[in-house]
């Protein structure tokens, strides 16, 4: 049969595709449902018909599957965030270690063990950063939210249960604040407005807080007293001004200058002692990310007299966590500010450019530098970005051919189409092991290790 357009079907959810929607079939085309559970008896409008396949929106639902919650967030449904707030956490597990394996054995063609997926240690109030558009309401007043799915439209969300309470008072109490200065918010149509973001960032050990206003202009009206009553009310390291002027959608412009403390604040990760401010990449999720560094660091293997290579590398903090266990580090990363605090990191630690030095330079550019100039890494760590590696770097890793290769991945389909690759010129993918640093959502990272046959 053919699916036309506002048609309402009655159906059964089957299981969860990687997106996060919910699967059912209709004489052997499948439909895909957000916001559905698997065992979900459901009405369904179809929204978009395709060829072979059709999208659809929950309409009524009759009976509800077993692994089926009330959702506990109102803005949970408008907003792109939380697509998996509605299942029990355990089934949410259960589904991101389906998609990997799908990912790897349907994409990748591969017959390799994929482990169960190590939760999160807390799948509420992890996230140690966010970045919160700032736009009116119907009323004109200032609100800060998420983007709704596929859109720039702004869902107001007043209490986000992925981060800290302390984030959401603060972003309620800087609208009432900017709104009593006389600051408007940032108008993408026509470029107009000042408030861009404010951009919120914690140190998950340390405790330290930062806010930075990303803003279309010069400065803030009343910026200093606005900025001291923040401070004091929200127990503030430091609070930043990002200067970012563009059409654009990027949300951090180049300039960002210091309005109170000292710029950054410090934390810990895996041990390594860091320092940063609002460039810097540094994964969401401290305590899942310590478990995903752990089973890193546990499949790198590494003997005391290895050289490892950290491509992708960010600010350093895999391949840090790792210099423990091995005689050298080579750190590489693009972002000029993640390798100018990698070596800031370094240097506090007391290593010399010997034991851990780090290069702002493309991936794929210096593995094949490297790999011109005979360079023979023991050991070789990618952390890429969901694009995955591209082919100048696969290659570049297999000339200099390591004993062993550890993938962190963020998209599973992208590692398991390098892991094919790889294994067809001479790696042997010996485990996947997923790892949820993204609770509630759709997002799972994955690590794959890789041994030359």
């Amino acid at each position: 049969m053919a699916f036309t357009k506002n048609q309402i079907l009655t159906l059964e959810i089957e299981s969860l595709s990687s997106d996060g929607s919910g699967v059912a079939h209709k004489d052997g085309q499948a439909v895909f449902v957000p916001g559905s559970a698997p065992g979900d008896v459901a009405e369904v409008r179809i929204v978009k018909p395709m060829k072979g396949y059709a999208f659809g929106r929950l309409e009524r639902l009759c009976t509800p599957g077993p692994d089926r919650i009330p959702a506990d967030c109102p803005s949970a449904g408008p907003c792109g965030g939380c697509g998996l707030r509605h299942i029990r956490y355990e089934a949410e597990c259960a589904a991101k270690t389906r998609f990997v394996q799908d990912a790897f054995a349907r994409l990748g063609k591969l017959d390799v063990p994929v482990l169960p997926v190590l939760p999160a240690p807390d799948p509420l109030r992890y996230r140690n950063k966010v970045q919160l558009p700032v736009g009116q309401n119907e009323t004109g007043h200032l609100v800060t939210g998420f983007y709704a799915g596929r859109s720039h439209r702004i869902v107001a969300c007043s209490d986000c249960l992925l981060q800290p309470e302390w984030m959401n008072k603060l972003a309620a109490r800087a609208c009432t604040l900017l709104e009593q200065a006389g600051a408007d918010a940032y108008d993408e149509e026509t470029q107009t407005g000042l408030v861009r973001h404010l951009f919120l960032r914690q140190g998950w050990h340390s405790g330290q807080r930062l806010l930075c206003f990303v803003i279309n202009g010069k400065g803030l009206p009343r910026e200093r007293a606005l900025c001291e009553t923040l401070q004091k009310e929200f127990a503030l390291t430091t609070v930043l001004i990002n200067h970012n002027t563009a059409r654009t959608n990027v949300i951090l412009g180049p300039r960002t200058r210091t309005v109170l403390g000292p710029g950054y604040i410090e934390d810990t990760l895996a041990g390594v002692a860091l320092r940063m401010g609002v460039h810097e990449f540094y994964q969401v999720n401290t305590p899942a990310a310590e478990v995903l560094y752990a089973k890193a660091r546990d499949y790198a293997g590494l003997q005391s007299g290895d050289f490892l290579l950290d491509l992708y590398c960010g600010m350093g903090t895999i391949g840090l966590s790792m210099l423990p266990d091995c005689r050298r580090l080579l750190g590489v990363e693009i972002v000029p500010q993640a390798v100018e605090g990698a070596k800031a990191t370094a240097a506090r630690l007391g290593l010399s450019a010997e034991k851990a030095d780090f290069r702002c330079q493309d991936a794929g550019a210096a593995a094949a530098q490297l790999a011109a100039e005979g360079a023979r890494p023991d050991v070789i760590v990618v952390d890429p970005p969901r694009k995955g590696c591209d082919e100048a770097t696969l290659q570049a890793i297999v000339q200099m051919a390591p004993r062993t290769l550890v993938m962190v991945s963020c998209n599973a389909a992208t590692a398991a189409r390098d892991t094919r690759w790889l294994t067809d010129h001479g790696y042997r993918a010996r485990e996947v092991q997923p790892v949820d640093l993204f609770p509630r959502t759709k997002h799972v990272e994955c690590i794959v290790a890789m041994t030359k046959e």
